[in-house]
């Protein structure tokens, strides 16, 4: 086991399928016949049959797990990991940045959204970054986690908001142990150059000099310190006082003001839905690109009827990558902060997705030039995290949150021991300029002061007949979209295991750049499948490309809940 379990444990042995009993000598009355809890090694598969915890982090993991036994809901355990990930998984999991959280309430109610999504600060303009790179003090977004996490306690909470916080000020005060994965993220980014990771390197470079290695106590006192304030004063904390002047000081050449921060509000927004094999599919809305363009691509697939050739033959694969160009297309057509523009209902229709799919030649791939004919194309010159939670009463929570990049723009607010957002950058920053190698600068998604950034999370939750059935999402920028895809077509239409579903390799297509990747094992193991998609006329770039990390909760009909963690980055699956 790794890490070092944090918060009110329960038990004091924790393995895959072990059982021990209450360190209390008692388990608490509601949970009298469920003494059993399973998890954390790290990558692998659970079997649970009351509720189960899902992250990049078996700390994490554990937190959330731990709210759950102790009578906390699907929410609570989702609030209580995400301020677990802003310590054990600072690469990502953040109090700086922002993301979608899809909430099933359970027993037949209708999913809804909470947006807490960044900002664009009153000073940007669409025109602000037209001239040239800009600064990373000036990328940054106006923050939306703390009160995302807020409004989504407030709307379903059971425990007490300061329980839920408390856990990762404990972890970050006490601190934690280091693995492969996070050692070698910290050490290789507090290396590079730049004068604005200087704060960065002080809190988080290895004391004494030197490189972090696996097992090494990472000790976080000045994050522990802006959670514990969180914790006893709420989301106000964050965005007024001295937090709020910390943020705006550290900020050198930046954009946000203070009444950028105390103005930022969370919003609870209806999500998108789409049916798929009788299966319903519910995802994240505008300012989220991902719930429209996964509901129209598995629109086209059903009417491809896929199951008709092997989940990786090379007509399959053919299918979806003609799919995804398409619906890559739209989105930078169309897609959006809704609040700001219109956008086409019909994208999601089954009509138009047979208009789509009606379009798609069978054995030859469509050049991606030949689908922008209406928009002007130029001469050609990121770490986000994901948890899945459900709970004993079927509520159900898929979480995606991002700093943008890796570490975000690398600012750390000086004295409180956070990373700030670089997500600005999610805008088209150039209008009009549109290249080949994938940049965009159509209009639905260039800046304005208060609009949210498109963003590709895709966090989502299948139901069928009102009862959870998936939950997934995924990491990787653009490529988010198309993770989640591929797992819940393994599924849905393949009919794959849990496990196969998240294991099997993965392939991507965004429009632009013009060329499909693929991981290692898809290159390895199924060369003469890409050689005939070759043959149809695709570039099939062969360069391995890890894709994703799909933290993804399955339910089987007799009620077992299976949490796969993804072995892409080692994550960890906690339930009981």
């Amino acid at each position: 086991m790794r890490g070092r379990l944090v918060g009110w444990l329960m038990c004091s042995c924790l393995a895959v399928g072990a059982g021990c009993q209450s360190s209390r000598g008692t388990v608490p009355r509601a949970l009298s016949n469920q003494p059993t809890l399973s998890g954390l090694s790290e990558g692998q598969t659970i079997e649970v049959r009351h509720g189960a915890v899902v992250s990049v982090s078996p700390d994490a993991s554990a937190v959330g797990r731990d709210v759950l036994v102790r009578g906390g809901n699907a929410v609570d355990a989702a609030v209580a990991s995400a301020f677990a990930l802003a310590v054990t998984w600072p690469e990502a999991g953040n109090i700086g940045g922002g993301g979608f959280m899809v909430v099933y309430a359970g027993k037949g109610a209708v999913p809804v959204v909470v947006d807490y999504r960044e900002t664009a600060p009153a000073a940007a303009k669409a025109d602000t970054f037209a001239a040239g790179r800009p600064t990373q003090h000036r990328l940054v977004g106006v923050p939306g986690t703390v009160r995302g996490l807020a409004l989504a306690h407030e709307k379903f909470g059971k425990l007490p908001w300061k329980e839920l916080v408390m856990p990762a000020v404990r972890l970050a005060k006490e601190g934690f142990e280091l693995n492969k994965d996070v050692a070698e993220a910290i050490n290789e980014y507090v290396a590079k150059p730049g004068d604005e990771a200087n704060e960065m390197r002080r809190v988080l470079g290895k004391s004494g000099g030197g490189k972090w290695a696996s097992g090494d106590r990472l000790v976080q006192a000045e994050l522990a310190e802006t959670l514990g304030r969180i914790a006893e004063e709420g989301p106000k904390a964050f965005y007024e006082g001295a937090i709020a002047d910390a943020i705006v000081e550290s900020l050198d050449e930046g954009l946000i003001t203070r009444a950028d921060l105390a103005g930022y509000r969370a919003k609870v927004r209806e999500p998108i839905h789409g049916t798929f094999r009788g299966f319903d599919v519910y995802g994240p809305p505008p300012p989220s690109s991902g719930g429209i363009c996964v509901v129209e691509m598995l629109n086209v697939l059903e009417y491809l009827n896929l199951r008709e050739n092997e989940r990786l033959s090379a007509k399959t694969l053919h299918l979806m990558i003609e799919t995804m160009r398409r619906v890559f297309v739209d989105r930078a057509k169309f897609l959006g902060d809704a609040d700001f523009m219109k956008i086409p209902a019909e994208l999601t229709s089954k009509e138009y997705a047979a208009q789509i799919a009606s379009q798609i030649n069978p054995l030859r791939a469509t050049a991606s030039e030949d689908l922008a004919t209406d928009i002007r194309l130029v001469k050609e010159g990121t770490q986000t995290t994901h948890f899945s939670v459900i709970d004993a009463d079927g509520m159900a929570v898929s979480n995606t949150y991002t700093l943008e990049q890796r570490f975000g723009g690398r600012v750390m607010v000086r004295g409180k021991g956070f990373l700030l957002n670089n997500e600005m950058g999610d805008f088209n920053l150039q209008p009009g300029i549109t290249d080949r190698q994938g940049k965009i600068g159509t209009a639905a998604n260039q800046v304005a002061p208060g609009k949210r950034m498109l963003s590709s999370m895709t966090p989502v939750i299948v139901t069928k007949d009102g009862r959870v059935v998936m939950i997934c999402g995924s990491p990787g920028g653009r490529t988010i979209i198309n993770t989640v895809l591929c797992v819940v077509i393994n599924r849905l239409e393949y009919h794959m295991s849990p496990r196969e579903s998240v294991d099997a390799p993965r392939i991507n297509m965004t429009w632009f750049p013009d060329k499909v990747t693929a991981e290692a094992d898809m290159l390895k193991d199924h060369s003469a499948t890409l050689e005939q998609l070759r043959n149809m006329g695709h570039y099939v770039d062969p360069k391995p490309a890890r894709q994703g990390d799909a933290q993804s909760i399955f339910v089987e009909s007799d009620g077992r809940i299976i949490g796969v963690a993804d072995k892409r980055r080692g994550g960890g699956a906690a339930g009981y």
